[in-house]
């Protein structure tokens, strides 16, 4: 009785938006769209900040992909930054 009461999970389905016609807007993947243009795998890179066009505003210095704290630049970099400017 307890088997009988237990329910199967199924999968969640990666579906396709548009039927499989269009794909992946990231150069040379050829995945079909899934949403904000990209497939499943990219499109779940982009929620992480991954990718160059990421969910969040990024620092401003080069090669960090931190989300902005203050002042376009990420709570490490505005730190050093205005730290020494107060205390000259």
């Amino acid at each position: 009785m307890a088997e009988a009461q237990k329910k199967t999970l199924k999968a969640w389905p990666r579906v396709a938006k548009a039927g499989g016609k269009k794909a992946c807007s990231v150069e040379g993947c050829k995945r079909p769209y899934r949403a904000k243009s990209y497939c499943f795998f990219h499109f779940k890179k982009w929620r992480q900040g991954d990718l160059p066009h990421s969910r969040y505003r990024t620092c401003s210095k080069p090669d960090c992909r931190v989300k902005t704290f203050k002042a376009g630049l990420c709570e490490k970099h505005h730190g050093e930054t205005y730290k020494k400017e107060a205390a000259a």
